[in-house]
């Protein structure tokens, strides 16, 4: 198959006019080529979006354990330009999180639509006073062991945990768990000095940054501002523009350049479906009338009901930079997780996910190694 006549964004993030051929559901080259194809003229192709962290969607979750809460979630991404996930669980018993990961294990492979890219485990191992929304009754120090059982357990698919590393002895577990996934601090009370070890110790990320973790201000970096600090962390941030508000959002771009912010909906399953009581990880959630997410019964912000495609077109409108929102919602999530050699980007060689739009950022077609969704 060949596209031709394709206005994109090519690996370098440039926008550049040229026809794209597609085998086997790979980008096999890029350039003026021979031979009859699709002519794509009038439409702006963009990498597939990646969401590392993603609990649900359209009535599904991840922690269902279910593959087919997996299918609603995955269909129902793929429609909104996100052809990759990590599936995301919750603070949860140890039995439930090895029952989760095993299901993810045997889902990947029978997607029908965005494609498994791994599994974020956000919790267990977190901070009580940061819980948020994470259930209080499974909350518990990290050990070594639990997080071999769930990575073994997992078939390797484990590429996030968050932890909060002042809320036990973290720091033989950061040096294990940091050879096998992306350690990321989050849920977590602990001081800029903490934080600072952390990441010397090999944690490379933080999660949904600004959020249940302590602050930056003007005497204390905190977990935020040591984290914007470290040139080798990456940085989630949820862009609702409810969970960051734009001016922050703005700020923090400019802190972060074009390669460690991550954009992350950290949706759960009220995602696409509308206001109402949901559950989320044990607990009732609520999606109040015009709310941009979800909440507990008290007010506490639960989770996110937004979209990475949505949230990049915020990002534009919020005045962010197209090539830097753009990377922050494909390449630097994929090179988070360490995919970036297969996902991400338009290039020769990677998968041939491609989003197809509008001179509107309407998403008209939408492709998952290279077949139409």
């Amino acid at each position: 198959m060949i596209f031709k006549n394709v206005c994109f964004y090519n690996e370098l993030f440039e926008k550049e006019v040229a026809d794209i051929e597609v085998e086997n559901g790979v980008i096999k080259s890029i350039g003026v080529l021979q031979g009859e194809g699709r002519d794509m003229s009038g439409m702006l192709a963009l990498p597939g979006f990646v969401d590392i962290h993603i609990h649900g969607a359209a009535g599904g979750d991840c922690s269902d354990a279910s593959s087919e809460s997996l299918d609603k979630i995955s269909a129902c991404l793929a429609k909104r330009g996100v052809t990759s996930f990590c599936a995301t669980t919750m603070t949860l018993g140890s039995e439930t999180l090895e029952k989760i990961v095993k299901t993810v294990r045997s889902y990947k492979g029978r997607e029908s639509g965005a494609k498994i890219a791994g599994i974020n485990l956000e919790g267990p191992f977190i901070a009580m006073s940061k819980k948020g929304a994470q259930n209080p009754a499974f909350v518990r120090p990290g050990t070594a062991e639990e997080f071999d059982a769930l990575y073994e357990a997992s078939g390797g698919l484990v590429k996030l945990i968050t932890i909060a590393p002042e809320a036990f002895d973290s720091d033989e577990f950061i040096r294990h768990a940091s050879k096998k996934c992306s350690v990321s601090l989050g849920h977590t009370a602990a001081n800029a000095a903490q934080a600072q070890r952390a990441f010397d110790l090999g944690a490379r990320h933080a999660t949904h940054l600004y959020n249940a973790m302590t602050p930056m201000t003007h005497r204390e970096a905190g977990v935020a501002g040591t984290a914007l600090d470290n040139e080798q962390v990456f940085c989630e941030i949820i862009c609702d523009g409810g969970h960051v508000c734009p001016a922050v959002l703005r700020n923090t771009f400019r802190m972060l350049g074009e390669d460690r912010a991550c954009v992350i909906s950290d949706s759960m399953r009220a995602a696409g479906l509308g206001e109402g009581e949901y559950e989320l990880g044990g607990q009732s959630v609520f999606v109040r009338p015009g709310g941009r997410y979800a909440v507990l019964e008290d007010g506490t912000i639960a989770a996110s009901i937004s979209n990475v495609f949505d949230e990049f077109k915020n990002l534009l409108s919020f005045g962010v930079d197209f090539r830097a929102a753009l990377k922050s919602c494909t390449i630097n999530p994929a090179r988070a997780i360490g995919a970036e050699g297969e996902i991400g980007s338009i290039a020769p060689g990677k998968a041939a996910d491609i989003v197809f739009t509008g001179e509107g950022l309407d998403i008209r077609e939408v492709y998952i190694n290279g077949k139409r969704i």
